[in-house]
């Protein structure tokens, strides 16, 4: 429902008064391929510009329905958009239009946007729907004197609407739009892949098969160059970066050394537009046919197909689609006719606004590149989250043991820290190859600092962390116990094992264990080595670091909970859910869940909450009950309250809703910490893993001199702490 006045914050009001969209309506519509998030997309657009008091208008089936009119264009509700968060595809319709193409058809499109008043209009789809819609906006002024010269509207209606401004978001699994690090249903689509390929391992590894995958990805190899990343694949075929000149001869050598180190299946990825170096392709069945001639391996292949389209779309998606939404009805409100058509890209952790032409310019480049043979340009162009995911997985895939350099005599402990997070094998893996290809010595220590304490230290090879990108939980073991508790028994391990540095892989534990070995160098040298952590945890609350490895799974177990519930409250109707997540004192995963769930309400530590807001919050739901949104969600997190417990609130929301809704409580504990690791934790922890390690490298090398180690002084910058501040770089 549209909330009213009673239920804004004091910030929300004072919002309101700088943004006010009065007299203004915003059309928005979906074009080209689908992509899941862009209901999500839709959903941020029609609330957030009801929020801010504009019209909405749907524009069904695209381009199509904006030329033919009529009742393709209608205003939308706020209960029009609910519901819809959990959906692929696009509840508004997609159509290719060639009318929209020609100057007629952008006339009568013209027509119909002003007799609904619109002049502000919100593509979400790839570079050819943004391309076309600049277009439009670029005649615009000449479409409505023709449209005034015919008599079809007068004068004053073509002043009031002399300019249209146009915002687009990116849809597209493809991620193949420069300018931005993600487009909307890219995680969503790397979801549909990482499930098959966990399905296909299992039936792989019991037959001794070779699985050779297909992925779309026409122009852009992203999906198949995350996707080798996140299940740690054997060989990895682009567009961007095709193969060398004896890549047939180098593939089946790699493949049949790996079955002879005991692996019982081999993954090979390939994107449908992949190439070789003189533009041949290369398809699946060229690579299986190469597999059985040349090896003999048992192989099937697997075409994914439109597969990667299809489902409900992951919660970064969620997020990612509502927070564009919201930034194009800002960025349409504070357009000025000289303003540039731009579009709404991320950067990192934000949402930015970036010229429209110069984004679909730079993508046309990265082709131009391929076509004339500068894969190394091509590569570049992409951005720098594209090129360090190709340099990791060379560095972690293709790289042999005893290819790599001369032993430099260091020595690198790894360990795990706090409660386990999905994902901390991957990181674990990463840290583990790319230490051993730079040279180092490479030691596994099991349960944490309490088995660190004990001398549960033990050399871990190449092949020993093979296939743990996919599994859940922690292999090496993790116990929440602090160095404070037997430093001594730490430093004589570092000694007895002559360990150069350490690397930590865990949460909040992890930070302050690394806080007090810091401490100890005053008292023990052995501390004073290089010693690292990379944030894991499913609470998301390392200090200074926006992301930590586990949150995204975590994030996805609420957000599918959520849906299952949401299902069964709307075939009871009039029920009310109360959701308790994990997180300790961070919000992140309640906040972030609500988000992507479309709940109601989030109660978190970080922002203090009593009695009277409970009391409106129970008030909005009783009206709620009474439109044709007929189900409420709300998520508390586990500690934002001493008093206000969930039980407490539960009961609050049944007495106070008695006789107009019933109330149902979950608690979903340690199924947030379980499962399988998302795309994005896999990818996350094996990149920042590989970047921990290469930070360990350059600090041991700073200090050998002369073929001497030295000990690493105190009050140097040796403690570090590698934050994840970006979303895919």
């Amino acid at each position: 429902m549209n909330p009213s006045s009673e239920d804004m914050s004091h910030s929300d009001k004072k919002f309101l008064e700088n943004i006010s969209g009065s007299g203004k309506a915003i059309g928005v519509l979906t074009s080209g391929g689908d992509a899941q998030g862009m209901n999500a997309a839709v959903r941020a657009v029609v609330r957030m510009g009801i929020y801010v008091g504009t019209k909405v208008y749907f524009i069904h089936e695209g381009y199509q329905g904006m030329v033919d009119g009529g009742d393709n264009i209608i205003e939308a509700k706020w209960e029009n958009v609910s519901s819809i968060l959990q959906m692929g595809g696009t509840v508004i319709g997609s159509a290719r239009c060639q009318e929209f193409r020609t100057h007629e058809g952008r006339l009568q499109a013209a027509h119909n946007l002003v007799k609904c008043g619109i002049s502000n209009l919100c593509v979400i789809g790839g570079d050819g729907s943004l391309t076309g819609a600049n277009l439009f906006r670029e005649e615009w002024k000449g479409l409505l004197q023709e449209l005034t010269e015919g008599g079809k509207i007068d004068e004053v209606t073509a002043r009031k609407y002399s300019h249209l401004n146009i915002v687009g978001m990116v849809g597209s699994i493809d991620n193949d739009f420069c300018g931005t690090d993600m487009t909307i249903g890219t995680d969503s689509a790397l979801h549909r892949i990482i499930e098959v390929v966990d399905a296909i391992m299992t039936t792989a590894q019991s037959h001794q098969r070779t699985f050779v995958l297909e992925v779309m990805g026409r122009h852009c190899g992203y999906l198949a160059l995350v996707s080798a990343l996140a299940c740690g694949a054997d060989w990895v075929f682009i567009p961007e970066s095709p193969p060398g000149d004896h890549w047939e001869d180098e593939m089946c050598q790699k493949l049949s050394e790996n079955r002879s180190r005991g692996t019982r299946l081999n993954i090979i990825i390939v994107a449908e537009g992949a190439t070789d170096r003189q533009g041949k392709p290369i398809s699946s069945n060229i690579v299986k046919d190469l597999v059985v001639k040349r090896l003999g391996f048992d192989t099937r292949v697997t075409i994914l197909g439109h597969v990667q389209r299809g489902g409900t779309p992951s919660a970064f998606d969620r997020i990612l689609a509502s927070r564009m939404g919201v930034e194009a009805v800002l960025a349409l409100l504070e357009a000025s006719p000289e303003t540039p058509a731009c579009v709404v890209s991320l950067s990192g952790n934000q949402a930015i606004r970036v010229p429209l032409m110069e984004c679909v310019q730079m993508t046309m480049e990265v082709q131009k590149a391929m076509d004339e043979g500068r894969f190394d340009e091509a590569v570049k162009l992409r951005g720098r989250s594209f090129e360090n995911n190709l340099n990791i997985y060379k560095s972690l895939a293709h790289k042999k043991p005893k290819d790599h350099h001369s032993p430099t005599n260091f020595t690198v402990a790894v360990l795990n820290v706090g409660a386990p997070a999905a994902g901390m094998n991957a990181a674990v893996r990463s840290a583990v190859r790319t230490g051993i290809a730079d040279g180092h010595r490479m030691l596994a220590v099991t349960d944490g600092f309490d088995g660190f304490m004990k001398g549960q230290i033990k050399e871990i090879k190449w092949g020993d962390v093979g296939g743990w990108t996919g599994q859940g939980g922690s292999l090496l073991g993790t116990k929440r116990t602090l160095p404070i508790k037997n430093p001594e028994g730490i430093a004589e391990q570092i000694r007895l094992h002559n360990i150069n540095a350490v690397l930590l892989i865990g949460g909040f534990e992890a930070y302050l264990g690394l806080l007090e070995l810091s401490a100890a160098r005053a008292k023990y040298d052995e501390f004073c080595i290089p010693m690292v952590m990379v944030p894991a945890t499913v609470s998301n609350n390392v200090p200074g670091s926006d992301f930590s490895i586990g949150a995204d799974t975590a994030l996805n177990a609420i957000t599918d909970t959520c849906d299952r519930i949401k299902q069964s409250a709307s075939g009871t109707k009039r029920r009310v859910f109360i959701i308790e997540t994990m997180g300790g004192y961070c919000g992140y995963l309640a906040s972030m869940g609500g988000l992507s769930a479309g709940a109601d309400v989030a109660y978190i530590f970080e922002e203090k909450f009593d009695i009277h807001e409970l009391q409106s919050n129970v008030e909005h739901l009783t009206a709620k009950m009474k439109t044709t949104i007929q189900r409420g969600l709300v998520l508390r997190n586990e500690n934002c309250s001493e008093n206000y417990t969930t039980d407490f609130i539960y009961q609050l929301y049944s007495e106070e809703g008695r006789g107009v809704f019933d109330c149902r409580k979950n608690v979903l504990g340690h199924m947030q910490q379980g499962g399988s690791p998302s795309p994005f934790d896999r990818n996350f922890g094996t990149k920042i893993s590989a970047k921990a390690m290469q930070w360990i490298s350059k600090k041991l090398k700073e200090t050998y001199r002369q073929g001497n180690r030295i000990t690493v002084l105190r009050g140097t910058l040796n403690l570090h702490m590698l934050v994840g501040q970006t979303l895919k770089g």
